[in-house]
């Protein structure tokens, strides 16, 4: 999932967390990091091959925005792998509730 890897990165973390709040051009991002505009372009392409922003022409304007059917894939698979381990975590509590009461019940019938 190149979506992940993606957000892997610090910057490219906080990227999306500023273009979460509004839409921003290249320019504007530039001015929140202390890395080079060409870095931030590297950081930007990275996300756009994700799917998990776009890039619309405004004028001579070239603006950020988050793809939301990048993140909704995302969504969809951090649902299923949460549904795995809800169900592995609910299999391990019943297996230890069970050993815990096997273990209360030996040591009532050894006293």
């Amino acid at each position: 999932m190149q979506s992940l890897a993606a957000l892997a990165d610090p910057t490219r973390r906080r990227i999306v967390e500023l273009l979460a709040r509004r839409d921003r051009t290249a320019g504007e991002l530039v001015e929140e990091f202390e890395v080079s505009a060409p870095a931030i372009s590297q950081h930007l392409n990275v996300l756009r091959e994700a799917g998990l922003i776009v890039t619309r022409a405004e004028g001579q304007s070239r603006i950020q925005s988050l793809d939301p059917a990048g993140f909704d894939e995302l969504g969809s698979w951090l649902e299923k792998t949460r549904a795995v381990w809800s169900r592995r975590l609910d299999a391990l509590e019943r297996e230890l509730l069970a050993e815990d009461a096997a273990a209360k019940k030996s040591a009532k019938s050894s006293r």
